[in-house]
Parts: C-alpha cells; sequence; structure tokens
C-alpha cells in the first residue's frame, strides 16, 4: 500500500504544487493520517494523505449523513474489509480563502473525517454529510460539510487493477441551517441555492446561504 501513498502524494504535488506544511495523526485501528497545507495565491488548500491506502466498505450501515468519531482513541470496527483490494479510494480536500481565519486548526477535524473509513466502516460518496462534532476551527461557523463530486481540483488518480482508482473529493462547509435544509432536500437542491446566490463556499467567514 506504500506504493499507493506515494502515487496519492505525486498527485497531489502535480497538481496543487510542493506542500508548505504537514501533519499527522494516528488513530486506534487505522493507519496514520497526514493532512498537507498548499497555498495557491490567496486560497490555502489542505488535502489528507493515507485516507485511500485501504478500500472503503460499509461495515456500518453508512447514510449519506454521518458523523464521525471525534476522538484519535475510538474503537475499531468489529468486522474486517470483504476485499483488502477492491472497492472505492478516496481522500479529502477544502479550499478556503487564506488570512480570515485561523483555518490551520482544520487540520485534526481533516484527519478524523479521513480516517472514518478505517475506524467506523464507512464509505464517503459525493453527496455525503459528514459532521466533526465541533467548529471545524475556533470559530467557524461550520461543524459539517458536503462532500462534493471528484475530477475537478485533482484529477482521479487511477490504480493497477482491480484496484480503483483513488478519487479526491472537495469538502464544501456548511452552516448548521444548511446541513439541516440539505437533510429535507437533498444535496443537488443545497449546491443549487449556493449556486443561485453566488456563494463564496472557500469564504471561512460567510454565513448561510437563504434557504426560503
Amino acid at each position: 500500500m506504500s506504493d499507493v501513498h506515494e502515487l496519492v502524494e505525486a498527485r497531489l504535488r502535480t497538481a496543487l504544487g510542493e506542500p508548505v506544511a504537514r501533519a499527522a495523526v494516528t488513530f486506534l485501528g487505522a493507519d496514520r493520517i497526514e493532512v498537507l497545507r498548499f497555498l495557491d495565491g490567496d486560497i490555502v488548500r489542505y488535502a489528507t494523505l493515507g485516507m485511500s491506502a485501504h478500500p472503503m466498505t460499509d461495515q456500518a450501515g453508512s447514510s449519506s449523513d454521518h458523523r464521525p468519531p471525534t476522538s484519535p482513541m475510538a474503537a475499531p470496527p468489529s468486522v474486517v474489509f470483504a476485499d483488502p483490494v477492491r472497492g472505492p479510494r478516496a481522500e479529502l480536500l477544502l479550499s478556503l480563502r487564506a488570512g480570515r481565519a485561523d483555518t490551520d486548526k482544520v487540520l485534526r477535524p481533516l484527519a478524523v473525517l479521513a480516517a472514518s473509513p478505517q475506524v467506523e466502516g464507512v464509505v464517503v460518496a459525493p453527496g455525503a454529510s459528514l459532521d466533526t462534532g465541533e467548529p471545524l476551527w475556533p470559530g467557524a461557523p461550520f461543524q459539517s460539510v458536503l462532500v462534493a463530486e471528484s475530477g475537478g481540483l485533482v484529477e482521479d488518480l487511477e490504480l493497477d487493477p482491480p484496484m480503483d482508482p483513488v478519487r479526491f473529493l472537495p469538502l464544501l462547509p456548511m452552516t448548521p441551517n444548511e446541513a439541516a435544509w440539505k437533510r429535507v432536500h437533498g444535496a443537488g437542491a443545497l449546491e443549487k441555492r449556493w449556486l443561485t446566490h453566488g456563494t463564496d463556499l472557500r469564504d471561512p467567514l460567510r454565513a448561510s446561504v437563504p434557504l426560503h
């Protein structure tokens, strides 16, 4: 699996440049998760590294709304992966405007989200809501994110068969009102609201989009 790790980091460097910082968190029952920090003008981008080391398998009956454990000592799932090779693989991406908030504190919550497939046996996929149970960074108006489609900022990474490609999934922070509205109306409806109102999803201080 070290080969996957190296290929993923190479893809991130090709797409985002050289990381300016990196941090690592180790969770009981899971491999080490790193979070790399990149700068692109006034945009800071955070990317997880290590989530894709294993394929994701739904061992917990996961739904489109999921709250992963907030403790690095969370217990591992009671069942093992049905297939150690086949299954979806992903890493997480978060882009924010730099200098407006202490967003570097998001590193640990991101690592928690990236570890949830190994720790809890869930599949993270586009359209899902992920809740950290706490603000993404101090004072953040968000504690949950919407998982968006891959293929934009970082192209999917093809692996040798029979392994599935690694998909780089953008995370879109949601306010509590947006998260509640999404649970009722769906991800597509919320994304349409954001688009209609020209919402700057990279603004770490933004208010909720009008929902009426």
